[in-house]
């Protein structure tokens, strides 16, 4: 199942572990949060390959980190229009289907530039912001999804 709403999403995921995704042309940040929903936190980033190697690294991250559901950032325009990295976002979430998870497209509109702002007032080198801003964005993601989930009923 994939969807744009949290409360369809909370619906169908089984309690535990969600995962979030920062999906770019090159590299796929993700985070992990607590089962409870309460914090995320980077976990690691992906280099793309084919996309048989692609989603075989996420069902290692699935297994081993006993992930629920997928939260996975959704690059909409400033005026929340699709653009075509929306689409191809969008076909990378249904490619994701086999993993057998829920998926809760997100909103990501500034999460990169959030993190990169943030990373650069802590005095973070380029090189170091280059090696982190994936997992990093897609914890920012991730944040923003259970924040959003916080209140809501979930399938238990």
């Amino acid at each position: 199942m994939i969807t744009a709403s949290p409360a369809a999403f909370a619906e169908a995921v089984v309690p535990g572990k969600l995962a979030g995704l920062d999906v770019g042309t090159k590299t796929i940040g993700v985070a992990v949060c607590d089962a409870g929903w309460s914090f995320a936190g980077p976990a690691e980033t992906i280099r793309r390959a084919k996309f048989t190697a692609d989603l075989e690294a996420l069902r290692t991250v699935v297994q081993r980190q006993a992930v629920a559901g997928l939260v996975i950032g959704l690059p909409l325009n400033l005026d929340g229009t699709d653009s075509p990295r929306t689409q191809s976002v969008r076909a990378f979430a249904r490619n994701c289907t086999p993993l057998g998870l829920p998926i809760l497209l997100w909103d990501e509109r500034w999460s990169t530039q959030a993190v990169e702002r943030a990373m650069i007032a802590a005095d973070v080198s380029r090189a170091k912001r280059a090696e982190a801003v994936d997992k990093l964005a897609a914890a920012h993601i991730l944040q923003g999804a259970i924040d959003a989930l916080a209140n809501l009923p979930r399938g238990d």
